[in-house]
């Protein structure tokens, strides 16, 4: 060999280089490249670079030369192999890139390679099986911005397969907000510094916007030299609306949730809201109860009335009675005036009685004779106020146990439960915390001036395997607290506050626990399973009529 081309010279001893002509002829070699190769390379031979090198895909070498020819791409880092004998196998990482005659066309391609084949001993393991199984998405790109390099993890996060991806422009398959400027990977090649957790909002194959965290570093050649750029990524879930959506006006209700069981009473909604029956929302406390009494409210034809709000456990004992019925001037101690009670304020609206299992029995039975007979009278009063306001209750506690502890009326809460909604815990609804964490995320940036756009994914898995006692209400408090720490833009485990340990296996299940559930559907469906289907039975272990069984069970579509 004599003709070499003489700045390949300067090219580490280590690295075999070979120019071809398209037609796969040997323009240029180095005697490294012969000897890593095990074959002399004569000027004009011609090469079939599938049968030399071999890898994980099919001709990788192969088919990086043809790209490159017909698109001037340049590929870094392939993984390639050679066998030499039977049992040995040399392993190579691959460059190809587009060689230019005066007038910038492309007359070939050069090859570099050199051997890993000892780096792949020390690990144990190809490099190649490393970056494919990182747990973030990995992307690399040449001088010219196309893509060299598509981990496993990336075609997941984008929904672009790694054939479509490699050899395009990195902007062609993100479509990335900073694209168009204040691109993090383009100052990382300019100025050869790295970014680290860097927020940006992409769309993925189906047109989706995600919002991505994402790291940039250099890569550069044994001169130093920037030769391309290596990004990083990791998918912090639905990206928010580019525009900000504008605050809740006062009085409106957003419930969030795309979950089976939340849906199920997102539909139940609008019926309920548009008759006049009486409902009783059960659930823990956090779990929202208060909204849903706001959503029904405003669905229904009252809409235009007043929302009136109590809370049975709030006051003492003496002064609940006046606050409900009201009193006239001189009933008591204290009456200088006369008192309008919220069931009047409520006149032509909703009342909504929170916390209504902590009524004591004597409240309890007062309130059942003015649901019968639809009037009262103010504590003092004599004149009979007629009732027309629509009311909803709320309560914690399982008012079915609380019947058979003799804690709460049978007949009281036939008649306030025409209609029953349970609703479930968070822990029971474990993929509507992303979407609650965005909503809460969007409604703290408001409050506190800040630009956070997202939780790191180990903080949303923590967060799904949390038992959350509080509910939403809890994670509301959680995110802002992380809202009084972070300083970048997004929220770490480091900015959060101690939580509970995660959530529990269920024990076993004893008969005592049998009608212990977060939904009205399961204590029936419980109920129908322990009596073999047999809905007489199961009315008389749930301790309700025949009738009104079969009234819930077409309800839940039992």
């Amino acid at each position: 060999m004599t003709d070499r081309c003489s700045h390949f010279e300067e090219l580490p001893a280590g690295d075999g280089v070979l120019v071809l002509s398209p037609g796969q002829e040997v323009l240029s070699a180095t005697l490294q490249a012969e000897r890593l190769l095990r074959r002399r390379l004569e000027l004009g031979q011609a090469l079939q670079l599938q049968d030399i090198f071999t890898g994980p895909h099919h001709s990788p070498i192969a088919s990086a030369f043809q790209e490159t020819l017909r698109t001037g791409a340049t590929f870094f880092h392939i993984p390639a192999q050679i066998r030499r004998e039977a049992d040995s196998v040399l392993f190579l990482k691959c460059s190809v890139a587009p060689l230019y005659n005066q007038n910038q066309e492309i007359i070939g391609a050069i090859l570099t390679f050199h051997d890993v084949t000892a780096i792949n001993s020390r690990l144990g393991v190809e490099p190649e099986a490393i970056f494919e199984n990182l747990d973030r998405g990995l992307f690399i790109v040449d001088q010219h911005w196309r893509i060299t390099a598509f981990n496993q993890k990336a075609q997941k996060i984008t929904g672009f397969p790694k054939e479509e991806a490699m050899g395009r422009y990195c902007w062609e398959i993100f479509r990335a907000d900073q694209c168009k400027r204040g691109c993090f990977l383009r100052a990382t090649l300019e100025d050869g510094t790295p970014r680290v957790d860097r927020s940006v909002r992409i769309l993925n194959r189906e047109g989706q916007p995600l919002h991505l965290l994402v790291s940039t570093a250099p890569i550069k050649n044994r001169r130093d030299i920037v030769v391309g750029g290596v990004e990083t990524f990791q998918c912090l879930g639905a990206a928010p609306a580019t525009t900000e959506p504008e605050p809740p006006r006062p009085g409106e209700v957003e419930i969030i949730g795309q979950s089976p069981v939340l849906k199920q009473l997102l539909r139940m909604l609008p019926d309920v809201a548009a008759s006049d029956a009486m409902v009783v929302l059960e659930g823990e406390s956090g779990t929202g109860k208060d909204l849903f009494a706001q959503a029904i409210h405003q669905q229904s034809p009252r809409a235009k009335g007043p929302f009136v709000a109590f809370s049975c456990s709030a006051l003492v004992e003496t002064l609940i009675e006046s606050e409900l019925f009201g009193h006239v001037k001189g009933a008591f101690t204290g009456a200088i005036r006369d008192k309008v009670g919220r069931f009047e304020l409520g006149k032509g609206g909703t009342l909504f009685l929170d916390e209504i299992g902590e009524l004591k029995p004597e409240l309890q039975a007062k309130l059942l004779r003015v649901l019968e007979t639809r009037e009262f009278e103010r504590v003092g009063g004599i004149r009979p106020i007629p009732l027309e306001a629509r009311i909803i209750a709320a309560t914690s506690r399982n008012l079915l146990q609380e019947v058979r502890r003799g804690r709460f009326r049978m007949d009281l809460l036939y008649r306030l439960r025409t209609v029953a909604f349970f609703l479930p815990p968070l822990r029971a609804r474990k993929e509507d915390i992303p979407l609650l964490v965005n909503h809460c995320l969007a409604r703290l940036n408001r409050k506190y001036g800040k630009e956070v756009r997202g939780v790191d994914p180990k903080v949303i898995h923590l967060f799904q395997s949390y038992s959350w006692p509080g509910n939403v209400r809890e994670l509301e408090r959680v995110l802002e607290y992380a809202f009084v720490f972070v300083k970048s833009s997004v929220i770490t485990k480091e900015h959060l506050p101690e939580l509970e340990s995660p959530l529990p296996k269920p024990a076993p299940e004893s008969p005592r626990d049998l009608y212990r559930g977060a939904g009205e559907s399961l204590i029936i469906r419980k109920a129908l399973q322990k009596a073999q289907g047999n809905r007489e039975t199961a009315a008389r272990l749930l301790g309700i009529s025949r009738s009104s069984l079969w009234r819930k069970m077409k309800i839940y579509g039992l």
